[in-house]
């Protein structure tokens, strides 16, 4: 999981998803984000599902992408366990990670 987050344009893309309008994003909504080639999006997008962090679902030409509650759970708690500091972990409606 944190291999898929090690590059930044993966963490972008997650962060994009996850704040996106009812939590899902289509492939041309985020695409024109980036300086990169739709192939790489792609490719990046997929190293992310792969890692279990989002999924998809096929609508027409495009593909919509959200990103899974229990990975984000998951990530806040290994987070959150490693800074002794932190208080308790909220992943509610935002679908962002917090600590």
């Amino acid at each position: 999981m944190f291999k898929a987050l090690g590059d930044p344009a993966r963490l972008r893309l997650l962060s994009l998803v996850a704040s996106h309008e009812n939590g899902e994003a289509c492939v041309c909504d985020i695409s024109g984000s980036f300086d990169l080639s739709q192939p790489t999006i792609s490719h990046h997008l997929k190293v992310l599902r792969e890692a279990g962090l989002l999924d998809c679902e096929r609508r027409g030409t495009w593909v919509y992408y959200w990103v899974v509650p229990a990975a984000l759970q998951q990530l806040s708690a290994v987070l959150a366990a490693a800074d002794p500091t932190a208080d308790d972990v909220d992943v509610s409606d935002t679908g962002l990670v917090t600590a």
